[in-house]
């Protein structure tokens, strides 16, 4: 725990100049309020208080008064702008003015399921293989481009050309430096689409991680005259982004992963399997937060390594099973993980760990049973197993009406966000049901 004189000598040997307080709606939009480094210390005792009523799924406007309380854990001097106007960030928790909770707070949601599962011995770990595309801009398509030119024709683990490497690099460079953990990062399949594999961390902090990740790819990006997008599918004729997730329960006292066990066929413990047939049962009520855009069902079942059936596998890798078991080779058991594969870059971190592990904490709780595993690949010959087997929600629509069904999810949620989360989307929904798209004109209007 970093203490308040651990993070003021820290803003003053490294002659910060302003801090910005960072937290997010409930969408996952990062917010910011800055305060000059002289205030700090008062807004460490005292919080600051600020006015919510705009801040999507926050409060109305007759309850609008909030307040920030930074977790100084989340001190980070920030690798960008001008010496003379140093800037660091500290993430915060959203409070009332009596000093509670916020309980519309993404990051407080989290944190309430954590403590769930610290009740029953557990904590959770995660990491998580964050894919995005980098564009090049073109100010005369303005905000939303017509044509979006990739910054590289590479593909799946080349070497790109020397401008893309270079801030791929770059990008590389600036996380290491914030003290984010890179296991690993390579080219994607698509032309100018790449991946960051973060270090298993602890959930809070791998969702804290991910959220200044996001920040930190589009600045480098933009001082390099490119757009980094996490949109899921930025375009019909390049495969999709996601955010493939791995997770592990450790004993609270010792930390010991207690998903391992070498006597089972694919190395789980009873309590993994009962996690993993939580997750299963409430997948498709995950979606609307793990895959929250009406573009998200773009990539989901028709893109390269994006699920479709609510299966498990060992060894499938071709992108038909949603949770996969990765091989840990022996002696390495407390490596022993669950690779979720529905989740997006474009998903709140916070909500979306939040209801992972109340899925997986409800399996065990229910004690429910696996569903044998899925390990050859669901091809379209076998038809007559395809009206077995559960699917994901095709639609954000059918996602929203899953969740709105789902007592555990909403649950994990709370009634204030769950409500204000359904409301926004379904608003999602039924603008983009009101469009008349370019397909739609090419088909349709000479023809009738």
């Amino acid at each position: 725990m970093m203490s308040k004189e651990a993070v003021l000598a820290a803003v003053e040997e490294q002659q910060v100049r302003f801090v910005a307080l960072w937290f997010t709606d409930i969408l996952g939009a990062v917010k910011s309020v800055t305060v000059p480094a002289n205030r700090l210390s008062d807004v460490i005792d005292d919080g600051l208080h600020f006015d919510g009523s705009s801040i999507e799924g926050f409060a109305r406007v007759a309850e609008s008064d909030m307040v920030l309380r930074p977790d100084l854990n989340t001190f980070m001097v920030l690798p960008w702008g001008a010496p003379d106007e140093r800037l660091a960030r500290l993430i915060c928790t959203v409070h009332s003015p009596e000093g509670d909770p916020f309980i519309g707070d993404p990051r407080h949601v989290l944190i309430k399921v954590l403590k769930r599962a610290e009740e029953m011995g557990y904590t959770l770990k995660a990491g998580m293989e964050l894919e995005f595309f980098l564009f090049h801009l073109h100010p005369e398509n303005g905000a939303t481009p017509r044509v979006l030119r990739p910054n590289d024709e590479a593909s799946y683990f080349d070497i790109s050309n020397d401008f893309s490497h270079g801030v791929h690099r770059e990008q590389l460079a600036v996380l290491q430096s914030m003290g984010m953990r890179v296991n690993s990062a390579h080219h994607e399949i698509g032309s100018g689409q790449h991946e960051i594999d973060f270090d298993y961390s602890s959930a809070l902090v791998s969702a804290d991680h991910l959220l200044t990740a996001r920040i930190a790819l589009r600045t480098v990006a933009q001082h390099n005259d490119l757009h980094c997008t996490f949109m899921p599918r930025p375009s019909a004729d390049l495969p999709g982004s996601g955010m493939h997730t791995h997770q592990s329960l450790h004993d609270l006292q010792t930390d010991a992963n207690v998903f391992g066990d070498t006597s089972h066929e694919y190395g789980l413990s009873e309590t993994a399997r009962y996690f993993m047939a939580g997750q299963l049962c409430h997948a498709r009520a995950m979606c609307a937060l793990l895959n929250p855009l009406v573009n998200s069902y773009k990539r989901l079942a028709v893109s390269f390594e994006a699920p479709k059936y609510v299966t498990w596998a060992h060894v499938n890798r071709a992108g038909s099973a949603l949770i996969r078991v990765p091989h840990v080779a022996p002696g390495r058991e407390q490596h022993t993980r669950l690779e979720l594969r529905c989740p997006d870059p474009s998903s709140n971190p916070y909500l979306a760990l939040a209801v992972m592990l109340a899925a997986g904490l409800d399996g065990i709780r229910q004690k429910m049973p696996l569903p044998e595993a899925s390990n050859e690949t669901l091809v379209p010959q076998a038809r007559r197993m395809l009206h077995q087997v559960e699917m994901l929600p095709k639609t954000l629509e059918e996602a929203l009406e899953a969740l709105e069904q789902d007592d555990v999810i909403l649950g994990a949620l709370g009634p204030y966000i769950s409500d204000r989360y359904l409301a926004v989307k379904r608003q999602e929904v039924e603008t983009y049901n009101q469009q008349v798209t370019p397909w739609e004109l090419e088909r349709y209007f000479s023809r009738f």
